[in-house]
């Protein structure tokens, strides 16, 4: 019985070695960046709705000195200039929800591919500013206008008037009362 806790074990330590093995191998320290060429290459996020924007970040390893270029089907190309290890793109808005595009960097003979993966949301977009129009002050309910004084007196009256007729109607003795 003991034999089948220790084998049991040692394949539980196994199993959780195996799955852990290549998440630690794949932090390189270059923040997702993919070194597939003789330059790095990366877009933050991987994954974005339609009309989102994205990063496209490039390390210059002596592999790309000139200007690189970034295409996708998704959005329009976008160069980046010597000197420069980013720039930011538009995904279109028209991007099939759950597809995959490729986006490929080019630069100094060599290019390759990463995955950019849309979702099926929208990005949050800022509301435009309506101008003020005139017309029916509806669905604001009794603070609809500023304060009247011909009714904040008829409530203050009616207000009054109420609390001392019901002091009055307490303090009226009864005939029973006298005696």
């Amino acid at each position: 019985m003991r034999a089948i806790r220790v084998a049991s074990a040692a394949l539980l330590g196994m199993t959780a070695l195996t799955f852990a093995a290549p998440v630690a191998s794949a932090g390189d320290g270059d923040h997702g960046l993919t070194p597939i060429t003789p330059f790095a290459f990366s877009v933050q996020p991987s994954t974005v709705a339609a009309g989102g924007q994205v990063s496209l970040l490039l390390k210059r390893d002596g592999g790309c000195r000139g200007t690189a270029t970034v295409t996708s089907g998704v959005f329009d190309t976008v160069t980046i200039p010597p000197g420069r290890s980013s720039a930011t793109a538009m995904v279109d808005w028209d991007a099939r929800p759950g597809a995959v595009y490729d986006v490929t960097f080019s630069c100094g003979g060599a290019s390759g591919s990463t995955g950019l993966t849309i979702t099926g949301g929208r990005p949050p977009v800022t509301p435009t500013p309506v101008p003020l129009q005139r017309g029916v002050r509806a669905g604001v309910g009794g603070s609809a206008g500023g304060f009247d004084l011909k009714e904040i007196g008829m409530g203050t009256a009616l207000i009054a008037g109420s609390v001392g007729a019901a002091w009055y109607l307490s303090r009226r003795r009864t005939p029973s009362d006298e005696t």
